[in-house]
């Protein structure tokens, strides 16, 4: 009976580790929460008030100032470690 071939190529190694990722700061997630929730409470606020709060006289502008800043929250949670 024939004896099987070596392998040409050695067995797989890993690359080698890269940098390590670095941590976020402390003040990271409060600072997501935080806007996350002030978002949310913005947007909360301009449909009690009916488009004319929390700041009067720009409208329905309240909701793209409420959704922006809820954004600003998620983005944060993307980079999140």
């Amino acid at each position: 009976m024939p004896e099987s071939r070596s392998r040409k190529k050695p067995a797989y190694t890993p690359p080698p580790a890269s940098s390590a990722v670095k941590p976020n700061p402390r003040w990271w997630a409060p600072t997501m929460v935080t806007l996350l929730i002030v978002g949310l409470v913005y947007v909360v606020v301009t449909y009690l008030m009916e488009s004319a709060g929390p700041v009067p006289g720009i409208g329905a502008w309240n909701l793209g100032i409420g959704f922006a800043v809820m954004m600003v929250g998620f983005v944060m949670t993307m980079r999140w470690r």
